[in-house]
C-alpha cells in the first residue's frame, strides 16, 4: 500500500514524456510516425517535422503546411494471475482514447534561411482502471492527460546543414483513486495539475539529396505536481489538503540516418532516454497527515529507474505520384526495475509493428492512414509494501496497444 499515492507522479512522468523511450511513451503523433513505428526523424518531411525534427523544416518546400491528425489508442485488458491467492486474479479495463494533434510550418519570410513551426500534441497519457477488489486497492483509477505546445524555428546554415529548436510547454492533469475496501480500509482520491517548461534541439545534415543524418535532443524537465489529496482511514476522511512532489522528466537523445534508393527511403534510428535521473519519489503535504498513514503515503520511495534504448526501422516507398506506402518496426527497452512494478505501471520490453499509406488528393492536400500494434512481454514480479508484506506476487500478461491514426494535410 505504500505505493498507492506515489504512483500519481510516476504516471505523470511516464505520460508527460515527449519523445521519451518506453514507459507509457506515445511517440506516434502523426500518421507517418505511426506508420513508421516512430522512425521518423531524419525523414520527417511534412508539417509534422516541426515536432519530430524542426531542423528539417529548412528542407521542406518553401510553402506553409498544416496537418491535422486523429489517433485512437486502444489498450487491451491486462491480466494479473497471482502466484498464491486466486482471489487476487483479475483484469484491468480495456481503454480507448481519441487523441487529436496539430502541426504547422511556415514559408520563409524576411530571412530566406529562417522558418517557423508549431505543434499541439499529446505525447503520452494513461488511463488504467481495475475493478477487482484487490487490484483497485492500488489502482482503482489512474487517468493522466498530457498536452504539449511546441513553437519551433529552423535556420539553414548552408545548403546541406540546418539547425532547429523550440520551447516545450507541457500541461498535465490527472485523477488518481484507490480503494482498499474492507480488507484494507485505506482510500485515496487525488487530483492535480502542472505546467512546466523545457526545450528541444535538432540538427539535420544532408550530404546529398538522398541522405540525411539528424540528431534531436529533448531536455530534462523537473515536474512539480500540485494538487489536492483526500485520504481516508476506516471510512473516515482524515486528510483534505494540498500535496506536491517534484520529479524529473528525463532527457532524451535521438540519432537517425535515412537514405533513398530510387523511390524507397530507409530510416534507422536509435533513442537514448535518461531515466536514471528518477531515483526516488517523495511527497510533501501542506500539513501533517495522520501517523497511521505515514508509512503508506509519506515515506520516500526508492525508484532507481534505468536509462533505456530504443531502436527503430522505417521504410517509405512511393508507388506513384498519388500513393506512398510505409512500414515500421521498433524495439523498446524497459526502464522500470522489478521492485517498482505495480498495477499502475506493469511495463516491460516491447516490440512494435506498423504500416500505413499517404494518398494525395490533389497537388496541395493529402490523406494519411496508419495502424500500429505494440506488444509487451509478460512480466512476473514479487513486490512488497513498506511494512514488508507482499502486495504483488504474480504475472502480468496480455499488455498490448493498438493505434489507428488518420491525418489530413494541406499546403498554402
Amino acid at each position: 500500500m505504500g505505493n498507492i499515492l506515489l504512483k500519481t507522479t510516476t504516471l505523470t512522468i511516464l505520460s508527460s514524456s515527449l519523445l521519451i523511450a518506453s514507459g507509457w511513451r506515445l511517440p506516434e503523433s502523426s500518421a507517418k510516425s505511426t506508420a513508421l513505428s516512430g522512425a521518423y526523424i531524419a525523414n520527417a518531411n511534412g508539417a509534422d517535422a516541426t515536432y519530430y525534427n524542426p531542423a528539417n523544416i529548412s528542407f521542406n518546400p518553401n510553402i506553409a503546411q498544416v496537418e491535422l491528425s486523429l489517433t485512437n489508442v486502444n489498450l487491451k485488458k491486462i491480466q494479473y494471475t497471482d502466484n498464491i491467492t486466486p482471489l487476487y486474479n483479475g483484469d484491468s479495463k480495456e481503454e480507448n482514447t481519441l487523441i487529436p494533434t496539430l502541426f504547422l510550418t511556415s514559408a520563409s519570410y524576411d530571412d530566406p534561411k529562417l522558418r517557423y513551426g508549431f505543434s499541439i500534441t499529446v505525447p503520452g497519457g494513461l488511463t488504467k482502471r481495475w475493478d477487482e477488489a484487490y487490484a483497485k486497492t492500488f489502482a482503482q483509477e489512474f487517468s493522466l492527460r498530457i498536452i504539449e505546445f511546441n513553437p519551433t524555428a529552423a535556420y539553414l546554415l548552408n545548403s546541406n546543414l540546418s539547425i532547429g529548436g523550440g520551447l516545450r510547454v507541457i500541461y498535465s492533469d490527472g485523477i488518481v483513486k484507490s480503494d482498499g475496501g474492507t480488507s484494507k480500509p485505506i482510500k485515496r482520491d487525488l487530483e492535480g495539475t502542472t505546467v512546466e517548461f523545457g526545450y528541444n534541439l535538432a540538427l539535420a545534415y544532408k550530404p546529398t539529396d538522398t541522405t540525411n543524418l539528424s540528431f534531436t535532443y529533448r531536455s530534462n524537465v523537473d515536474l512539480k505536481e500540485d494538487g489536492n489529496a483526500k485520504l481516508y482511514l476506516s471510512g473516515t476522511k482524515v486528510f483534505d489538503g494540498g500535496a506536491n512532489v517534484t520529479v524529473p522528466l528525463p532527457a532524451a537523445l535521438s540519432v537517425a540516418y535515412s537514405f533513398k534508393i530510387e523511390n524507397t527511403t530507409f530510416e534507422i534510428e536509435a533513442d537514448r532516454t535518461y531515466w536514471s535521473s528518477y531515483e526516488e519519489l517523495d511527497f510533501e503535504y501542506d500539513s501533517a497527515i495522520p501517523a497511521a498513514l505515514v508509512p503508506y503515503f509519506d515515506l520516500a520511495k526508492e525508484r532507481d529507474w534505468k536509462d533505456t534504448n530504443a531502436y527503430r526501422i522505417g521504410i517509405t516507398h512511393k508507388l506513384d505520384d498519388t500513393v506512398t506506402m510505409m512500414i515500421g518496426f521498433s524495439k523498446d527497452g524497459n526502464p522500470i526495475p522489478d521492485k517498482a512494478v505495480s498495477f499502475e505501471s506493469p511495463d516491460y520490453n516491447s516490440n512494435t509493428y506498423s504500416a500505413g499509406f499517404d494518398y494525395n488528393l490533389d497537388d496541395k492536400s493529402s490523406f494519411g492512414f496508419a495502424y500500429l500494434f505494440s506488444k509487451k512481454k509478460d512480466r512476473s514480479v514479487t513486490n512488497y509494501l513498506s511494512d514488508g508484506t507482499t502486495y504483488i506476487d504474480g504475472t502480468l500478461t496480455n499488455s498490448e496497444a493498438h493505434l489507428l491514426t488518420l491525418s489530413y494535410r494541406v499546403d498554402f
